[in-house]
């Protein structure tokens, strides 16, 4: 598996992304109706073009977040997290639309030993999703509990 263990892991470190993700209606109807998210803002074309300040429907929020941090998988943790252990400070400071493209970075935050584990390390990492024009369209912070390649004493 190409994924990271946690001695891989310098904080600081910035990944860009290689993949990239053209969003559609699809998954905005899938997303919303596989979560029962019943959302005309996510579901209803005709609503979000008479009745919001958006006049297209918006991308299902969760479907952006887990499309961000899906994002950053195959050059980070492919193979070697055990667990995710949270995700914080989570924001959409703008929206993102049906026919937009999204790239991602992630950025090591900081990392440490595991007290319980002397296998394992917690590796905080921040991940930001852009749309086609550069604006930030997701960042969420997400802590992953990652194997180690050698265990400590």
């Amino acid at each position: 598996m190409p994924g990271l263990y946690f001695e891989d892991f310098e904080i600081g470190r910035v990944f860009r992304h290689e993949l990239t993700r053209t969003v559609t209606e699809m998954d905005n109807m899938l997303f919303s109706n596989m979560t029962l998210n019943p959302q005309p803002l996510h579901i209803d074309r005709h609503f979000c073009e008479t009745r919001t300040e958006w006049g297209q429907p918006l991308m299902n929020s969760l479907f952006t977040l887990g499309l961000m941090i899906g994002m950053s998988v195959q050059d980070t943790t492919l193979g070697t997290t055990i667990a995710n252990l949270g995700m914080t400070d989570v924001r959409f400071p703008n929206p993102l639309f049906q026919g937009d493209t999204v790239r991602a970075t992630t950025e090591v935050i900081a990392k440490r030993q595991s007290k319980s584990r002397a296998d394992a390390g917690i590796v905080e990492f921040e991940h930001s999703a852009f749309n086609q024009h550069g604006q930030l369209v997701a960042i969420c912070r997400r802590q992953s509990f990652m194997k180690m390649k050698t265990v400590s004493a």
